[in-house]
């Protein structure tokens, strides 16, 4: 046993004495000197702000032309596509009922304006004493009281009978109630010609609701009826929007609110038009925040001629302001995303310091820093994948130099 033992003793020993020596050369590792990097200084400038965001193409008018009455559609003179004038025929629905109708509604209104002695829709009564019916009940209520004075004269003069004289006044007393009764029934005879009146109008809206035309030039979106389809008032025919122009609905971030007003010019860019800007003005601002998304939201007018833009296009645009601000600029190579974030690298006395910034707008070679560095930092532009807070660095002050110069 002790035997086998002292062998692997010994193995065991060779092994750890070869593993101390191939560690001894990777400890010891020379230091490597300074990184050359190129740099640049952070600097001030005076900008006016422009607004950039994107949004949503939207229809100036989106209405949904339903039909007034019921009836079969007879008629569709409009489809997909198609752009209407104000004042066109789009729907027909069958008005044989309606005219029906109609007819019997004038007949009972001339009827009506019969009786009171009129013969015009538009004429009107302006005293009922002078209908021929309260007429004639006042001629019959006179002759009564002519007759009631006269027997009651020879009644007086002892030589008709009482008879005859009680007669008489009942004869006027009834002659007088039926005066009384043709004046009322001759005044509801009036209300009730205004009554036909209203019911041939209506009647005559129905009819007219029989053809369905275009509120307003447009074109149309959908078609949601056929020949031969029976409607009912309120259901829908035709969706139609007007797109010239368009409205531009963007979200712009609420603290660009002060910047952002009515009149203002957009340069706006689409997707479906690679390399072409549109422009609109500003016409309408929200006056409220969304809570959710802190923006609120501004409309500018997009002139469509040709029709070539279409409602629910993205669109991107970008909003001049009159508001100046001193901003902080650094060469956007001299930014790095990593990770989620932007890092810039400040060179202190030699030695690299690590920074996370916040950025700002874009421009052409450079970018706004809006937290992380201030003016007057000395920033890494190169080997920036190389570089992190301690690294050693030396600026290479011959080619920055070689850039000024070719700036």
């Amino acid at each position: 046993m002790q035997r086998n033992l002292v062998p692997a003793l010994f193995v065991v020993f060779v092994l750890l004495t070869s593993c101390n020596k191939e560690e001894k050369p990777a400890a010891v590792k020379k230091e490597s000197g300074p990184l050359k990097v190129r740099a640049a200084t952070a600097r001030e400038r005076v900008v006016k702000r422009s607004v950039e965001s994107v949004g949503t193409l939207f229809p100036l008018d989106e209405t949904i032309v339903s039909a007034e009455i019921d009836g079969r559609v007879d008629r569709v003179d409009a489809d997909l596509g198609d752009f209407v004038n104000k004042g066109q025929v789009m729907v027909h629905i069958s008005d044989e009922e309606q005219r029906y109708l109609l007819a019997q509604n004038e007949a009972q209104l001339r009827s009506s304006l019969e009786r009171l002695g009129l013969t015009k829709d538009t004429d009107r009564v302006q005293d009922v004493k002078t209908t021929p019916d309260v007429r004639r009940a006042e001629a019959d209520l006179q002759d009564a009281e002519q007759r009631y004075k006269r027997t009651r004269e020879l009644r007086d003069q002892g030589i008709g009978p009482q008879a005859d004289l009680d007669q008489a006044q009942a004869r006027f007393n009834s002659a007088k109630a039926a005066y009384d009764a043709t004046v009322n029934q001759t005044r509801n005879l009036v209300q009730e010609v205004e009554r036909f009146k209203a019911i041939v109008d209506l009647q005559r809206k129905k009819l007219r609701d029989t053809t369905v035309y275009a509120p307003f030039a447009a074109s149309v979106k959908e078609r949601q009826v056929t020949v031969g389809q029976y409607v009912r008032a309120n259901t829908p025919l035709m969706v139609l929007v007007k797109t010239d122009p368009l409205r531009l609905r963007l979200d712009v971030p609420e603290r660009m609110a002060p910047w952002v007003k009515v009149g203002l010019v957009a340069q706006v860019e689409i997707e479906a038009f690679e390399g072409q800007k549109f422009s609109g003005k500003i016409w309408r601002v929200s006056p409220t925040v969304d809570q959710a998304k802190r923006t609120f939201v501004a409309e500018a007018l997009i002139s469509n001629p040709g029709m070539r833009l279409k409602p629910g296009s993205y669109a991107r645009a970008k909003i001049p302001t009159d508001k100046s601000e001193a901003i902080v600029l650094l060469p956007s190579r001299a930014v790095q995303y990593i990770l989620g974030s932007n890092k810039a690298y400040v060179i202190k006395d030699g030695t690299i310091e690590a920074r996370e910034v916040k950025i700002g707008e874009r421009f052409e070679t450079e970018v706004e820093i809006l937290e992380g560095v201030a003016v007057g930092d000395i920033v890494a532009t190169n080997n920036l994948p190389r570089l992190d807070t301690g690294s050693k660095v030396v600026v290479d002050t011959t080619v920055q130099v070689s850039e000024k110069k070719s700036e």
